[in-house]
């Protein structure tokens, strides 16, 4: 083999390993990130405003989010920004807190936190704990697939819309679709389900 072959096949592989440590270290991250975040979300319940999980954060818990079926337990951080995103699930400024009146919208990305929502089922529970220990129990009434340009949600109405990128398998990030799933509270006396609407635009 000529030297610019074995080159060419050094240059490959070590584009190759590359990449794959790129990918893991996204996801080490993310699992990471969950384990300095429960420390700061023992803070918040006990009064504190804006437990940051370590000193230059620039977000913080605000909810924990269980899908009790899938044995997903994950906590919810103060903003949408992919910067936030990197660390966890983001409650997008703007929309009700999760569990409070109103629709909460919480973005996560398809390939670390929010990735099990493809595998969330009409009727699935979540389960939204507040700052103040208080437990919001919803139900899943509807997924789709919306542009992001054609998005909307009716703000009006109490409800949890949890939003990602779709593909879920997608090989490039940041198209224009979105993957919502919408969930309403679980109340004995409510019997119509919610108005099934599209996401807001990220």
């Amino acid at each position: 083999m000529s030297r610019r072959r074995i080159f060419a096949v050094a240059v490959l592989f070590a584009l190759g390993i590359w990449q794959i440590a790129a990918g893991g270290w996204i996801h080490a991250k993310a699992v990471f990130a969950q384990a300095l975040l429960a420390g700061a979300w023992t803070r918040a319940q006990l009064g504190i405003a804006e437990p940051h999980p370590w000193p230059w954060a620039d977000t913080w818990p605000v909810a924990r989010l269980q899908a009790p079926r899938l044995s997903e337990d994950l906590l919810v951080l103060a903003g949408g920004s992919g910067r936030t995103l990197a660390f966890g699930p983001g409650h997008v400024d703007g929309t009700a807190l999760p569990g409070g009146a109103g629709m909460s919208v919480i973005a996560g990305h398809r390939d670390t936190h929010f990735s099990f929502l493809r595998d969330l089922l009409p009727g699935d529970r979540l389960q939204v704990t507040g700052r103040d220990g208080g437990v919001t129990e919803y139900a899943v009434r509807t997924r789709y697939v919306v542009h992001k340009d054609r998005a909307r949600l009716a703000m009006d109405q109490r409800g949890l819309a949890l939003v990602t990128c779709y593909p879920f398998d997608a090989v490039t990030t940041g198209g224009p679709l979105r993957y919502v799933v919408l969930a309403e509270p679980v109340e004995p006396d409510r019997t119509m389900p919610m108005t099934t609407a599209a996401a807001p635009a990220r």
